[in-house]
């Protein structure tokens, strides 16, 4: 494990220490808990917005994709328990 200097405004520090105590934990675990939490959503939205690109590109290639519509009525045939069928794509070229 390396150390690394952070400056951080003398603010931020005390508020961070005063959660840190509200949570029963040292200001470094508060810390070190906060950038893992960032860090974590970071990749997660990195690996969203890839995964977004992706099928992005499969739709413009495919000519294929989905009816708004559709799509809303099987996710709230979905939430309210019942297994309708997946919505069918459709070519969306003329």
């Amino acid at each position: 494990m390396t150390t690394t200097s952070l400056k951080i405004p003398d603010e931020l520090k005390e508020r961070a220490i005063q959660a840190a105590q509200q949570q029963g934990i040292s200001p470094h675990a508060f810390m070190l808990g906060a950038i893992e939490q960032t860090v974590l959503a970071a990749e997660q939205r990195a690996s969203f917005v890839a995964e977004a690109l992706a099928a992005e590109r499969e739709m413009l290639d495919s000519g294929q994709g989905f009816v708004a519509t559709d799509v809303h009525r099987y996710i709230k045939a979905r939430i309210a328990g019942e297994k309708p069928a997946p919505p069918e794509a459709k070519s969306w070229r003329k």
